[in-house]
């Protein structure tokens, strides 16, 4: 019976998620910015396919960094704070389903709708470079997935901002900006703080290990290029001391974020169903 609840209420997540317009317009947005990226590439690739794929792909990460956390974070912060003004919090944790059940339909379905919007993007950029011969399969099929746990680890982190929240204003306000800190001040005041006070390399790789975008930044580098000279001695310090195993643990750092977020926010929830 309880699994056939989270079924049920994880469908309906679903098709309410693929009808936000807050989605539908950052899924639109991704698709058309892709595939215009990808034409490029169709356009003017033929003389040198890897090297196409090379500076697609690339574009195509700085388009995720910006849209990718922006649409994980505004549909986690709308989830729970709309639900509760609303009054459907109240209405279906009144009903014979638990406070976990009613979290994971919720975190499910809402991950599964940001997987399909960022797959629909690489989907249709894939095709189109198909066309040249320009496509690495693995390599793309890596960086789709690493954009899918950072998609995930936005959602669950909007997740956590929206069980604080009585309103969908407030929730949308603090989803926007954390979204510039960890896109934009994030990058700038690790550079900042690297040239104010000398941090040691191990240093800078642990703060930005403490961003899930940073996080994302350094292996979708790591998959493309093979090498991080480009983030200085930060960079290399990754490379010298994680080598082969760095690709594994940002992941580990990713889904790490995904979980701790995700619990979080389910214990927020948890504390304000039990006073």
């Amino acid at each position: 019976m309880g699994g056939n609840t989270l079924t049920v209420l994880t469908r309906k997540e679903l098709r309410d998620a693929l009808r936000n317009r807050w989605l539908l317009a950052d899924a639109a947005a991704l698709l058309l910015l892709s595939t215009a990226l990808s034409l490029l590439v169709y356009l003017t690739g033929a003389a040198s396919p890897v090297s196409g794929f090379g500076r697609t792909a690339a574009s195509l990460v700085n388009v995720m960094l910006l849209l990718v956390p922006l649409m994980g974070l505004t549909l986690g912060g709308l989830a729970l704070a709309g639900d509760r003004e609303r009054g459907a919090l109240e209405f279906w944790l009144t009903q014979p389903i638990g406070t976990g059940t009613y979290f994971a339909a919720k975190a499910i379905g809402l991950g599964g709708a940001l997987a399909a919007a960022v797959m629909i993007g690489f989907g249709a950029s894939a095709v189109l470079l198909l066309l040249v011969g320009a496509t690495d399969p693995f390599a793309y099929l890596l960086l789709a997935g690493l954009t899918v746990l950072l998609a995930w680890a936005s959602l669950t982190l909007g997740l956590f901002l929206s069980s604080h929240c009585a309103r969908t204003s407030t929730a949308v306000s603090l989803a926007l900006s954390l979204w510039l800190v960890m896109v934009f001040l994030g990058d700038l005041g690790l550079m900042g703080t690297a040239l104010a006070v000398r941090l040691p390399p191990s240093w800078l790789l642990a703060l930005a290990l403490a961003n899930p975008v940073e996080a994302y930044r350094i292996a979708a580098l790591r998959s493309l290029a093979g090498s991080l000279e480009l983030l200085g001695p930060a960079g290399l310090y990754a490379d010298e001391r994680l080598g082969g195993t760095l690709l594994l643990v940002l992941s580990g750092v990713l889904f790490a974020w995904i979980i701790a977020s995700a619990v979080a926010a389910y214990m927020m929830l948890r504390r304000e169903v039990l006073r």
